[in-house]
């Protein structure tokens, strides 16, 4: 009796020690991830990565990426892609601006040497998803020792992109309601731009360069925001790479006589509070009817680089300024629940005054 009690007794002490270890290994017992623990996921790219459950640190070789993750959780963050711009620090917690720079790959200017002592337990790059894409990724992951999980940059795919980033850093919520905002918008966007028929398009130039003299034409990524919403991009050029930026002369923008002119805003090194002292463009229709628009580009520019959520504000911004009977949003309340959703920020009165005083209709 007394032997198989102590039998008993020792695989009840056997069974805990094992519970006790399986635990270690695995999880905590106040619900925390170890940090020896593994998480597979599949990226957009089809990969199979395993990277640490537990991720503390994480960070994007693009600044498109770099959104993404700072709209999720910018404590999480292990650093920026550039020095910021003041404009954008306006925007941006004050304990976030001094992230390090560690660097963009598109442009080649990653810091490998800052990027590991910073020691982030996972990277993302979120891009055209293409042969060329995958060639550089291996060779980061090469140099860096650490995987990295590839996502689509398509705007129509966010809400997945969302889904993964959202289980890699334990901010499913968030990213399920982020996500939700992205899909609604896109729906809407889909159906009100299926409303606007062929003659009663708006022809609009898209001015970028420090003379408003580069541009993109329909069918590149850089004027998606235009392509989508129902304008007419009246740019008769080619694509110039991915990097865009097509040279073009003022006579080519006369005979485009566009109805509507968006421009980089002053800060980004763009022409807008020129165009209307040049007197190369006083014949231009746009100018002559005082339909020229500043793009907002704080803390990230509504319509353009990087090609981030900051485009999903774009398209109901620039569906209002050239159809506000169709897209029909109060902008003032628009701009203030995306800055509070995606960028933690409650912009105050004067704040949304500022960020449409010259990109909206008066």
């Amino acid at each position: 009796m007394f032997k198989n009690k102590r039998f008993i007794s020792l695989v009840i002490i056997f069974i805990l020690i094992s519970s006790l270890l399986f635990g270690c290994n695995h999880q905590k017992t106040n619900g925390e991830v170890n940090a020896n623990e593994s998480l597979e996921v599949e990226d957009m790219a089809g990969r199979k990565i395993s990277i640490p459950a537990k991720v503390d640190r994480i960070f994007s070789v693009d600044p498109v990426g770099t959104i993404l993750l700072y709209s999720l959780n910018p404590d999480k963050m292990a650093g920026w892609n550039y020095e910021l711009r003041e404009g954008e620090k306006r925007f941006i917690g004050e304990k976030y601006q001094s992230l390090p720079n560690l660097g963009d790959a598109g442009k080649e200017t990653i810091n490998i040497e800052e990027l590991l002592k910073v020691d982030p337990e996972a990277l993302i790059m979120v891009t055209k998803i293409d042969d060329s894409t995958l060639s550089k990724v291996d060779e980061l992951e090469k140099q860096t020792g650490k995987a990295i999980v590839v996502l689509d940059y398509n705007m129509k795919r966010l809400d997945e992109a969302y889904e993964i980033l959202g289980e890699i850093m334990d901010e499913e919520d968030k990213a399920k309601e982020l996500a939700k905002y992205c899909k609604k918008t896109l729906d809407e966007i889909r159906k009100n731009s299926s409303k606007i028929i062929e003659e009663k398009k708006m022809n609009i130039y898209y001015a970028e360069g420090p003379d408003g003299l580069q541009t993109e034409p329909a069918g590149s990524w850089h004027v998606q925001v235009i392509d989508m919403i129902g304008g007419r991009n009246v740019a008769q050029v080619e694509v110039k790479g991915e990097k865009g930026k097509s040279e073009v002369s003022i006579e080519q923008v006369l005979a485009w006589d566009p109805d509507i002119i968006i421009s980089w805003d002053d800060e980004r090194g763009g022409y807008y509070s020129e165009i209307y002292k040049d007197s190369n463009w006083k014949d231009i229709k746009a100018v002559k009817n005082r339909e020229v628009y500043e793009i907002p580009n704080k803390p990230f520019n509504w319509f353009d680089r990087p090609p981030s959520i900051n485009r999903i504000l774009g398209l109901k911004w620039l569906g209002n300024l050239l159809y506000p009977d169709v897209y029909n949003y109060d902008m003032r309340n628009e701009v203030k629940e995306f800055y509070d959703k995606f960028y933690h920020y409650k912009l105050s009165e004067d704040e949304i005054d500022e960020l449409l005083q010259n990109s909206t209709r008066h």
